[in-house]
């Protein structure tokens, strides 16, 4: 089966991270894979060594009817079956690409809410323009049907699915990098910090001060590139940090290649967010067997079986979020155990194994 994916940046997130995975499995599957980019990014050079035929592009305008004829070639001579798209740009470039070529299907993921008014009136064009449009979760097809006023009524539900090899940690410890004692306590948050409403860090971060009064070894850390435009986000959060005089036990590390040793390193992984489809850094967290707590919209409690498999808070609810906390550092075996049926769930429904059995499953009715 030949395949052609399409990714505009390969800036670290989770829809890069998610095709990252299937890259360097779907040759187990049986997909013949050809990744197409439209610009450069941090994560190039593991696209490049991933095992899937690399191809880099350069995008000029925001429609390229030259780049569409490029793809359209790349699509006849590779005799690709299947040509694969993440968000709007690339789905438009990939509907004039094949348009005409009967025996190519066209497929769109839905990895998550749409920013701007420009990406939905293209999205609502494109999508009964594709042979099949994936969403990550029930609960974003839920927001894209009743916010976004798409006609979600064929859409398919595949969750996202890390790569467990991936997350194996190198054996280098955050808690020296941050000259930490070995028996601190460690929670933390991996999420970008986004111009938009998004991920939440604010509220874990105002929770902290009730944390740590009543857990002296506690520290927290966030990992995750500042968009530009957040700035403000992240500065407020360390103004309170300062204020409130918990500076010395939160740490910002930015943008971290090393995802699986800040995993591994964690007592706790907390997702406090408003917005998500299904996100790749809970089904990592799970996978590497970090017990977690999450924030209670609908994506999240989709992904913990409504609280079976993750301690569940409020939305911006800071108090109810350090009780939480304090529910799990206090009891190391309720969080073994926590994280130990999660990943169990985890395994079954959010690997990349996973994914990847219920992608080919469609490719193949196509």
């Amino acid at each position: 089966m030949k395949v052609l994916h399409l990714l505009d940046t390969l800036n670290r997130g989770g829809a890069e991270m998610q095709a990252l995975d299937v890259c360097r499995n779907a040759a187990d599957f049986g997909i013949d894979l050809t990744i197409a980019t439209f610009q450069s990014g941090a994560m190039e050079a593991d696209f490049i060594k991933s095992g899937a035929d690399f191809i880099k592009l350069n995008r000029r305008f925001p429609l390229d009817i030259y780049l569409a004829s490029q793809l359209r070639r790349i699509i006849k001579e590779r005799e690709k079956e299947i040509v694969h798209s993440y968000q709007a740009v690339e789905a438009l470039h990939l509907y004039f690409a094949s348009h005409g070529l009967k025996k190519v299907k066209k497929v769109l993921s839905f990895q998550g809410f749409v920013n701007d008014k420009k990406n939905r009136l293209t999205l609502k064009y494109l999508i009964p323009r594709m042979d099949a449009n994936i969403v990550v979760s029930r609960g974003l097809q839920k927001w894209h049907s009743e916010v976004d006023k798409f006609d979600t009524k064929d859409f398919q539900v595949i969750y996202n699915g890390a790569d467990a090899k991936r997350l194996a940690p190198s054996g280098k410890s955050l808690r020296e990098e941050l000259n930490l004692d070995k028996n601190t306590l460690l929670i933390g948050m991996v999420g970008n910090f986004y111009r938009a409403e998004r991920k939440d860090q604010t509220t874990l971060v105002k929770s902290l001060p009730r944390v740590f009064a009543k857990i002296p070894n506690a520290h927290c850390v966030f990992a995750g590139k500042i968009e530009a435009g957040a700035e403000d986000k992240v500065a407020d959060c360390i103004n309170f940090c300062i204020e409130n005089k918990i500076i010395e036990r939160v740490h910002f590390l930015g943008a971290r290649s090393d995802v699986p040793d800040v995993l591994d390193a964690l007592d706790i992984f907390i997702f406090s967010s408003l917005h998500e489809g299904l996100p790749v850094a809970v089904s990592e967290a799970m996978l590497a067997n970090v017990p977690m707590i999450v924030s209670d919209i609908e994506p999240l409690l989709e992904v913990s079986d409504n609280g079976k498999y993750a301690e569940v808070f409020e939305v911006k609810n800071a108090e109810m979020l350090s009780e939480k906390i304090l529910k799990l550092l206090k009891d190391k075996n309720l969080r073994e155990d926590l994280a130990s049926r999660a990943l169990e769930f985890a395994k079954e429904n959010f690997s990349i194994e996973a994914h990847l059995r219920e992608l080919k499953k469609l490719y193949e009715s196509l």
